[in-house]
């Protein structure tokens, strides 16, 4: 008791910020993590710590000698691992998601104009395509640039119409295969290719174009809209998370949610929060 009440006097204002700090920064930790297969990896971690606790404890040399030495090796492993995650907490870092203001008041009337026409003309054109139960796959760039995947496309340059997008997805056409990537209010190109997500738990009736959705968004904050060829269903997939089945209205609010994040003057602690199934 007298040890716990000398800490308690030593305890000061820098201790107590310095806890607040550590406890943010894990807590954003957790919520990059949350629901990606680090998770799994995590607990694993975990399994491997209580067990070499438990085999120092029993003095079980052998079995405490392969932990420790398994933990060493992890060590080296955790950069590979999980690299998708610490890219994505590098470049939420360097956009300022965890502690700047929010840059969405430096967006223009006509910014914002521009970026509700073209939600309007994707709503419209995806609602074609899904009527028609033909596939198309959509990608908007955000803050993330993906200029490396864009050069496995042909080059549009084209403002964003429902027309144009619908055109590029008619089957059978040069440009029907791969994604149409938006940037800005302009389609940049067509018949782009993405990184398929290799996620194991992914619903086993999702195809290349879901897959692809997915993939793009675990490796940038870009966001995916897919149309299915077979059933007609809309999904928008962010921060490789996928919402399947949505409707015409669902799609245009929560492109508005992401697109165009509601103003705010404090700071943006706790960033944008990706819609899940």
């Amino acid at each position: 008791m007298q040890t716990f009440l000398d800490v308690i006097g030593q305890f000061n204002i820098a201790d107590a910020l310095d806890i607040l700090i550590v406890a943010f920064v894990l807590y954003r930790m957790i919520l990059l993590i949350r629901g990606t297969r680090a998770v799994q990896l995590l607990k694993g971690i975990v399994v491997i710590l209580i067990m070499t606790g438990i085999s120092s404890y029993l003095n079980l040399r052998a079995l405490n000698w392969i932990l420790d030495k398994s933990l060493t090796i992890g060590l080296f492993a955790i950069p590979v691992v999980f690299q998708p995650e610490l890219r994505r907490a590098l470049e939420q870092l360097g956009r300022g998601g965890f502690f700047s203001r929010s840059f969405s008041l430096s967006k223009t009337q006509e910014d914002e104009q521009d970026i509700r026409r073209m939600i309007n003309e994707i709503a419209k054109a995806t609602s074609v395509l899904s009527k028609n139960k033909i596939g198309g796959l959509i990608v908007i760039e955000r803050e993330t640039g993906i200029a490396d995947i864009m050069e496995t496309g042909v080059k549009i340059e084209a403002i964003v119409s429902s027309e144009l997008l619908i055109n590029i997805f008619i089957p059978n056409t040069p440009l029907h295969d791969g994604a149409v990537v938006i940037r800005g209010n302009r389609i940049v190109t067509a018949n782009t290719f993405l990184p398929l997500s290799d996620d194991p738990n992914l619903a086993q009736e999702l195809g290349t174009r879901h897959r692809a959705a997915i993939g793009i968004t675990e490796n940038s904050d870009a966001i995916g809209i897919v149309v299915s060829e077979e059933k007609g269903f809309v999904s928008l997939t962010v921060n490789g998370k996928i919402v399947r089945n949505i409707d015409d209205q669902t799609l245009r609010q929560m492109l508005t949610s992401h697109l165009m994040p509601q103003r705010t003057s404090g700071f943006s602690f706790l960033g944008r929060k990706a819609g899940e199934e």
